[in-house]
């Protein structure tokens, strides 16, 4: 079994370790926003390491929407390039626990609705991509 390597952000470690110990009763929320979170859980492409995420809970059905916002910032975070190397991840929604397999969204009219929903559930998203110069990605997680 691989390592486990929490994020060297203090918070999002915090976060992590709140959520997983609580079976996804604590820690569910994006700091003070009270927006949900999911626990997205994948492997580092460089380390082999378990990586695990909180993003922003963005639901399509059976299916989450990833955003690799970063904030806006010009490069992609890092688990983007990880879930590029291995689709393959567990998503924690509160205490459901499952596999799921990630794919980019390169269709212009599929990536549009699923940014729609996106924005609808965290609408700084839409500040982010002004922000950057770089087109944000979106992923569909699927299940298993």
């Amino acid at each position: 079994m691989a390592e486990y390597i929490p994020s060297t952000s203090k918070w999002v470690a915090d976060q992590v370790e709140l959520y997983e110990s609580s079976g996804g009763t604590e820690g569910t929320t994006l700091r003070d926003t009270g927006l949900p979170v999911i626990i997205v859980t994948n492997t580092g492409r460089k380390t082999g390491a378990i990586r695990k995420t909180p993003l922003m809970r963005v639901a399509d059905g059976e299916n989450y929407v990833l955003v690799a916002s970063k904030g806006g910032a010009p490069a992609h975070p890092v688990w983007y390039h990880n879930l590029k190397a291995d689709p393959n991840v567990m998503i924690q929604d509160r205490a459901k626990v499952q596999e799921m397999r990630v794919r980019e969204i390169e269709d212009s009219s599929e990536r549009q609705r699923l940014w729609e929903l996106a924005v609808a559930a965290y609408p700084p998203y839409a500040e982010y991509q002004e922000r950057t110069d770089r087109l944000i990605p979106v992923f569909i997680a699927e299940p298993v």
